[in-house]
């Protein structure tokens, strides 16, 4: 398998670079090209497995839109082509139409590959916690159990089907009850963070399912199962409080 991981020196603001080393450790067949900003992407030339980037600040956001913009097409080729991608934190909204300061009303314009804005209050960090469920095909445990930590809502101007249904917490336009994320074919944008991979075995494992593996394998996925199913107890209790 191969797994592109997009400008890894500029979007690991909170470690997310762990989902990666999640899916890999333990499986030496695994191919991982680190693309940096210096370098042209190798999705250009070949087709991954699957491409990843994680969260990253304000302005690595106008940095990768702008190494991305030529291979805007390709980009879109290979979401309709199927191919897997996964894009956590703020890592999304560069797709987008636009990234709108509503502080001082700048805007950066974005891939414009999904219909929507983001909309930037940097001094309105909304953080919070998230439960949910995904429909993963071969997914055992279809809970979803996250954070949120963001200045961004976003506003998607199709009705694209969302990636989790929530159940409780913020989702889509920090609306609480919203779904959250989207999926485009196997396009998958999410905010939440984690890293969510670690965070939710079952769900990691799907994917791997889903990208051809028949026996997927996780490094300490029994511990790692032990904290899901903690983390999942906490997040379910009415009394817990989830927003901070």
């Amino acid at each position: 398998m191969k797994i592109e991981v997009l400008f890894p020196e500029v979007a690991n603001l909170y470690g997310e670079l762990a989902n990666i080393k999640f899916l890999v450790d333990g499986n030496k067949s695994y191919d991982v090209i680190n693309s940096s900003l210096e370098k042209k992407p190798g999705f250009v030339s070949e087709t991954p497995d699957l491409i990843y980037m994680g969260a990253m600040s304000e302005k690595s956001q106008e940095l990768v839109i702008n190494k991305l913009m030529p291979y805007k097409d390709r980009i879109g080729e290979l979401i309709d082509k199927g191919t897997f991608m996964l894009f956590t934190g703020n890592a999304g909204e560069v797709f987008l139409d636009e990234i709108l300061d509503e502080d001082d009303g700048s805007s950066i314009k974005g891939l414009g590959l999904i219909k929507g804005m983001a909309k930037r209050r940097m001094m309105h960090r909304h953080n919070s916690l998230y439960l949910g469920k995904c429909d993963l095909r071969g997914i055992e445990h279809p809970e979803i159990v996250a954070f949120k930590s963001q200045f961004t809502s976003t506003v998607y101007k199709e009705d694209y089907k969302p990636l989790f249904e929530t159940l409780r917490g913020f989702g889509r336009g920090l609306i609480d009850g919203s779904n959250e994320g989207l999926r485009v074919n196997n396009f998958m944008s999410t905010d939440l963070l984690g890293p969510l991979l670690i965070l939710n075995p079952y769900f990691t494992k799907g994917l791997l399912s889903d990208l051809g593996e028949t026996e997927p394998e996780l490094p300490f996925f029994d511990v790692a199962v032990d904290v899901y199913e903690r983390r999942l107890k906490e997040f379910s209790d009415p009394e817990r409080g989830f927003t901070y």
